[in-house]
């Protein structure tokens, strides 16, 4: 479409947090012209990836506590002007029906993200928004009367400006981190960014991850830092080829990214009988082999275990597998409990935002109005989505940060 020479409301980056905006605004107010930019031929890259290409659009439970970077009491604030029902609702009038499946995830019923992205695009242009593909953002500035936004093939000037641009995550979708440049022209203060939702990686002369890649199973993850533990996290942990996948090894790796970051030295833990202490491995060990005095180690532990895992911890305990758990010395078991609860991966990092799904880090949320999403230091200026320093774990928790965060705009943007 052509562009209004001069749109109440110009949006750079046409995602999900762009596209939302531009909907809810013209649906609260069809007077307010807008116009959405985006860098793309063809918009929404990274919604057609999400979710195995089937879009997790959120979750059932949603809360501030899914939630990392900025503060609770923000971010509790913006999910408020667009909860989950709301979300669920609003899809559905786009004749996108949602369904539940494992930890609360909401996936489309027809399991294929084409028909979200599709949905918001032609929403948009049955509400009359101007979309400009191939309009990558060069720059931006602010003037008495508003803003002008340099494009790769023209100028534009607004009253007012929002920031949907997103964050380093996946840049084959086109996420190159240039609103943070933006941002911090325009007066703000940028989180440095570092990549979330990522693998993590393991030195490759370890041989647990290489003998285990494929294996899937429930662990428990425990982030130390200068010998103290710094956060805990539990579910399906998978193993690869190049170290460990999963989603609380893809949740574990902004804490480990931000650790690091700092220049502290993190070391990470994994126990691969989640939910139990060192005494309660130790003591149901015990209590095993004394029932079963013939059983070999892997035997006894392939009731809590996948034998593959089972040997392998074993090995790393060093006592072999075929060991008989009733002959093992105090010394011998206590070692094998250690490993099984405690063992130290070698993580030299993450795959990097090449392979991660957000980014952590970004625009500080101190200086933004968490009722409106405008800058309280460049007026007229609002940002949405992974641009701000907040980041959701896995389970379709960011992209309800992209709904609720571009409702909050909206409302204030069509008044």
């Amino acid at each position: 479409r052509p562009s209004s020479p001069r749109p109440d409301v110009l949006i750079v980056g046409a995602g999900a947090a762009g596209l939302a905006t531009a909907i809810f605004t013209r649906q609260l107010n069809p007077s307010i012209s807008v116009t959405l930019l985006d860098g793309s031929a063809r918009p929404g890259a990274k919604i057609l990836v999400s979710g195995g290409s089937r879009c997790n659009v959120t979750n059932v439970h949603v809360s501030e506590r899914d939630y990392w970077g900025g503060h609770p009491a923000f971010i509790r604030r913006v999910l408020r002007a667009l909860t989950v029902p709301d979300t669920v609702a609003a899809f559905a009038r786009l004749g996108v029906t949602l369904h539940e499946e494992h930890d609360g995830k909401l996936f489309p019923d027809s399991n294929r993200s084409r028909d979200v992205l599709n949905a918001l695009l032609g929403e948009c242009q049955r509400l009359g928004v101007t979309l400009l593909g191939s309009h990558l953002v060069t720059a931006v500035a602010r003037h008495d009367d508003g803003f002008s936004v340099h494009t790769s093939a023209t100028v534009l000037h607004a009253r007012r400006l929002v920031l949907a641009t997103g964050g380093r995550a996946l840049p084959k979708s086109g996420s190159d981190g240039a609103g943070y440049a933006f941002a911090r022209a325009l007066g703000h203060t940028i989180v440095p960014t570092t990549p979330a939702l990522a693998p993590l990686v393991l030195d490759r002369n370890d041989n647990v991850h290489r003998h285990l890649s494929g294996v899937s199973h429930d662990a428990e993850l425990t982030l130390w830092v200068d010998g103290k533990s710094v956060i805990r996290l539990s579910g399906a942990l998978l193993w690869t080829h190049f170290g460990m996948s999963g989603p609380v090894a893809l949740n574990m790796s902004r804490h480990w990214a931000r650790a690091q970051l700092g220049g502290r030295a993190p070391t990470l833990t994994v126990n691969v009988c989640p939910g139990r202490t060192f005494d309660a491995v130790d003591r149901w060990l015990v209590e095993s082999a004394a029932a079963r005095p013939r059983a070999s180690l892997v035997t006894l532990l392939d009731t809590v275990l996948p034998a593959s895992v089972a040997t392998a911890m074993t090995e790393q305990a060093g006592v072999t597998g075929s060991h008989i758990g009733a002959q093992l010395s105090r010394d011998a078991r206590r070692s094998l409990v250690h490993t099984l609860t405690a063992w130290q991966a070698p993580v030299t990092g993450t795959r990097g935002y090449t392979y991660a799904e957000a980014t952590a880090g970004g625009v500080a949320v101190d200086d933004i109005d968490a009722g409106t999403m405008e800058s309280k230091i460049c007026r007229g200026l609002y940002l949405v989505g992974e641009v701000l320093d907040v980041d959701g774990r896995l389970g379709g928790f960011n992209f309800q940060w992209a709904w609720s965060s571009a409702r909050a705009a909206a409302r204030a943007l069509s008044q």
